[in-house]
């Protein structure tokens, strides 16, 4: 089987510049993705979602374009309020806030915007053009993947709360627990109810995205009320391209986050029902345990934006992967284009790739052309948008809760949506203020109902044997890795504690 089809690849060229539609839907594509990322409460499924309509009257490639143009956009859009206000604009996210928020802080929101893009361009690229390489592998590499080899990066994402510990241990796990607990409320995968206490409203377990903005944001805007803005320093409120486009530059300077991010973000954006929101937790985890001082990590390290971003971005490409080889959604994204390729009587799967490969090939160049163009778009995006440091937190408090409020009532359809954040914003401040670590209650209540789902799915599979995991080599070697990971920083440290020995001890023994 050859790496790229050379004829395909000519007629897919063809049919990308013989359509003047296909490029001139990019950049509004880009610019809606942009805005409803950055929107709390406003996912990028959402917005793919509420465009899905205006692509019925399009040809097949033209709204394929415009589409993944809003999934590019709404890909870095919700680094930007991750960044400014501490609010993810969506779960993929979540990571970015942890060091985005304190370079903000610090008067670096200039930096880390520009930093988060650049990481989230270069992963879009990185993603597209490895599936561009591997199209033609794609569909029998994700067919070998099973419920016990998610159930493995199920357990690499909750190693991700062993990752955030920093001041209480022991509380910070609590935290965590705490978060997977809540994220198994409702009917589990065996049809069993657990902890709704009667409420019908908890039949489908808790709103995710509420509560995440509750615990991180509309929380964290609490320790904000005593402040007159985010950033103290009226020197450090400064809003210039120049240094927007120096922290841009500056990723070259993290290219081995940017890489690991990338790789991870692809591998786990091609498994179906996993996606970004797992990808950015797993990649920020990686990076903290490989960091020469992890300690730095949720103070504003850049490499916690870049490990994020990257990620989630290219997490985009595996997806895309997993729905033309297979015709199956990699998330709630994907499963809109799915949708879209139904209104236009196409069925994804790999007799789509095999018998339409130049139209494979003008998707994935005209999405390489897209990383490329949301560079300019992003900065112009970012430029309106990084006014909110000059806000005064009195103005800026409760217009965010308004629009979290609202956000919250969009997704649920109901008041479920606001109750929750309001009780989660409670319950995030006072996690915040006793020492348990908030950040690992979400990643706990991200991975709750999928950790759950995964090891239900296995022990099924089994039938309750342990050992047919032997029988599995690609779960085998991804624990493998995980165990390497996870001892990676115990090994460094006890090298490094030996080398100084060594050094002590040579002089003295002269």
């Amino acid at each position: 089987m050859e790496l790229v089809d050379i004829a395909a690849l000519e007629r897919g060229l063809g049919l990308l510049f013989s359509s003047r539609e296909a490029w001139l839907v990019l950049v509004p594509g880009l610019f809606i993705g942009l805005l409803g990322g950055a929107l709390p409460g406003v996912s990028g499924t959402m917005t793919l979602a509420l465009m899905l309509p205006a692509t019925l009257y399009m040809d097949f490639l033209t709204a394929v374009l415009f589409l993944t143009a809003v999934f590019t956009g709404a890909g870095f859009g919700g680094a930007i309020p991750a960044i400014l206000i501490n609010m993810p604009g969506s779960t993929a996210a979540v990571s970015t806030a942890f060091d985005g928020f304190p370079m903000a802080r610090k008067g670096l929101h200039n930096q880390a915007l520009g930093l988060g893009l650049a990481a989230s361009t270069l992963g879009t690229l990185f993603g597209y053009v490895l599936l561009f390489l591997l199209i033609n592998y794609a569909s029998t590499a994700v067919l070998k993947l099973g419920p016990v080899e998610m159930a493995v990066v199920a357990l690499w994402g909750v190693t991700m709360i062993a990752a955030l510990r920093g001041g209480n241990v022991e509380r910070s796990l609590l935290a965590g627990v705490f978060g997977l607990l809540i994220g198994t409320i409702g009917i589990g995968p065996t049809g069993r109810m657990r902890g709704t206490f009667g409420f019908p409203e908890l039949i489908d377990g808790i709103p995710v995205v509420p509560a995440m903005i509750g615990l991180l944001a509309t929380a964290e805007l609490f320790n904000l009320a005593r402040s007159r803005y985010i950033v103290q320093r009226a020197e450090d409120r400064v809003l210039s391209i120049r240094l927007i486009v120096r922290g841009f530059l500056d990723v070259a300077t993290h290219w081995r986050t940017l890489v690991r991010g990338s790789v991870i973000g692809t591998l786990i954006g091609a498994i179906p029902g996993v996606g970004a929101s797992v990808a950015n937790l797993i990649s920020y985890a990686s990076a903290k345990r490989g960091a020469p001082d992890p300690a730095t990590f949720g103070k504003g390290d850049p490499n916690g934006v870049v490990a994020s971003e990257s990620a989630n971005s290219s997490s985009e490409g595996g997806a895309m992967a997993t729905l033309l080889a297979l015709g199956l959604p990699g998330g709630g994204g994907t499963a809109v284009l799915l949708a879209a390729f139904a209104m236009h009587n196409v069925t994804g799967g790999p007799r789509f790739v095999a018998d339409n490969k130049d139209v494979v090939y003008a998707i994935l160049l005209a999405n390489m052309a897209q990383a490329l163009l949301l560079i300019v778009v992003g900065l112009i995006f970012i430029r309106l948008a990084v006014v909110v440091v000059r806000v005064q937190i009195r103005h800026l408090v409760p217009c965010v809760t308004v629009l979290a409020m609202a956000g919250s009532y969009a997704i649920t359809g109901n008041l479920m949506g606001p109750f929750t954040l309001a009780v989660f914003s409670i319950v995030g401040w006072l996690f915040a203020r006793y020492g348990f670590a908030p950040a690992a209650a979400v990643v706990g209540l991200l991975l709750g109902s999928f950790v759950e789902r995964q090891f239900v799915f296995s022990h099924q599979l089994s039938g309750g044997d342990i050992a047919f995991v032997l029988s599995r080599p690609i779960a085998m070697t991804m624990l493998v890795l995980l165990l390497l990971s996870l001892c990676y920083p115990s090994l460094v440290s006890i090298v490094r504690r030996m080398r100084s020995d060594r050094a002590v001890a040579g002089p003295n023994r002269d």
